[in-house]
């Protein structure tokens, strides 16, 4: 296990990097926020914890909740019910990209990108998107012990835009029988990327996806293992974008970024690394948390091809 004084060490070289990235600027609330600060969380399936940084700091999980709204689909539907709905392919266009989703016929590549949460928030229950998100909401709180609350201050200020991608996404998901309704569908996107928490929720909601299945805890039902499996390897294949692809061959493990600068990455039967820092590069991916996650598995050597 890490110490903090390597998390530390290694926060200080981070700090250096994220003048490196920016905010994003297209919503109000995100770019309003300290693009200084940074905090990581190590917590392995056994308990163990380390953290630093600014620990205490809230954040919204935006495109992180993409896989563990693909869990619950999978938890609740099964995988047959939901590749219906979505494919399992890279995109090699941006997460938003509507010249894609055409291209595709309107069949989304994968979950991690707008188009196929967008489509997988139809295995939501549900009248609207404040309902169907509290029922998911509650879920992943009491799978996975976090405390995970919805930031009103960042859903106003995602309302505030004309959001015309998302809805022309929506459109073509629907025009292809892929959704039922658009509206409900943007509403329901909306409100899930604006659930909030803090570092810790992370590591935790983190470790839904690596923990192990032969050890029955009452406070944590046991998810399929089959289902965790899926959900990691198109975070590997899919969870950065178009980056996907060189960031698995440079780090090696399931990683999910979201514009917010949080980042998730799953060490599979023994833990995960959460990660917030708001600068992103261009692809939307945390700078900071990239160079932490990237400096962790050099360190203790945990990629997964070894």
């Amino acid at each position: 296990m890490l110490t903090p004084a390597q998390l530390d060490r290694w926060l200080t070289q981070a700090r250096s990097l994220i003048s490196h990235g920016r905010l994003p600027d297209y919503i109000p609330q995100l770019a309003r926020v300290n693009p200084q600060t940074l905090t990581i969380q190590v917590e392995t399936v056994d308990g163990q914890q380390v953290v630093a940084g600014d620990w205490a700091q809230p954040f919204t999980l935006m495109s992180v909740i993409k896989p563990f709204l693909l869990l619950f689909a999978l938890e609740q539907w099964g995988a047959e019910a939901v590749f219906r709905r979505v494919g399992m392919r890279p995109s090699d266009q941006p997460f938003h990209s509507v010249a894609q989703l055409s291209l595709d016929q309107g069949f989304p590549r994968n979950p991690m990108i707008n188009s196929g949460a967008i489509a997988l928030t139809a295995f939501l229950t549900g009248n609207s998107g404040e309902s169907r998100c509290e029922g998911l909401r509650q879920w992943l709180n009491t799978n996975a012990g976090s405390q995970l609350v919805l930031d009103e201050k960042m859903l106003h200020s995602v309302r505030s835009l004309t959001n015309e991608t998302n809805r022309a996404i929506a459109r073509l998901l629907v025009e292809a029988k892929h959704l039922d309704q658009a509206e409900v569908a943007i509403d329901t996107y909306n409100h899930i990327c604006c659930l909030s928490g803090t570092i810790a929720d992370l590591a935790h909601l983190g470790l839904l996806l690596t923990r192990s299945n032969t050890v029955s805890l009452e406070a944590y039902p046991p998810i399929a293992t089959q289902h965790q499996r899926i959900v990691n390897t198109l975070m590997l294949t899919c969870g950065l974008y178009e980056d996907s692809g060189a960031f698995a061959v440079r780090i090696g493990l399931p990683i999910k970024s979201g514009v917010s600068g949080a980042l998730l990455a799953i060490v599979p039967h023994q833990g995960a690394i959460a990660c917030y820092s708001p600068a992103i590069d261009q692809t939307g991916n945390s700078v900071a948390g990239l160079f932490l996650v990237e400096a962790i598995v050099q360190a203790l050597d945990i990629s997964i091809f070894g």
